[in-house]
């Protein structure tokens, strides 16, 4: 009865797959900072971004947001590249 023993097998690997995930089950604690993680890598480079075209703005003559505005926008695209890159793996 090779049928009955490869099922059972089956079983028996399906069972230990349960029980295995069963244990391996992500807490609220880590999926919190996961979320926290995603949201850092998300605003850090747009907030240096908007400090760092400040600064640069304050260096021209008269009223410019050109450089922070720019950054900010460079922050966003980076930030989301991080954020890809960082659920890609």
């Amino acid at each position: 009865m090779p049928e009955e023993e490869d099922l059972h097998s089956k079983i028996e690997r399906q069972a230990r797959r349960m029980v295995k995930a069963e244990h391996e089950r992500p807490t609220l604690l880590s999926q919190t900072v996961y979320i926290g993680t995603l949201g850092l890598l998300m605003v850090l480079p747009m907030i240096g971004g908007a400090y760092l075209g400040l600064w640069l703005d304050s260096l021209a003559t008269g009223y410019s947001i050109r450089w922070t505005t720019s950054l900010i926008l460079v922050g966003v695209f980076v930030g989301g590249l991080n954020v890809y890159l960082f659920i890609k793996d």
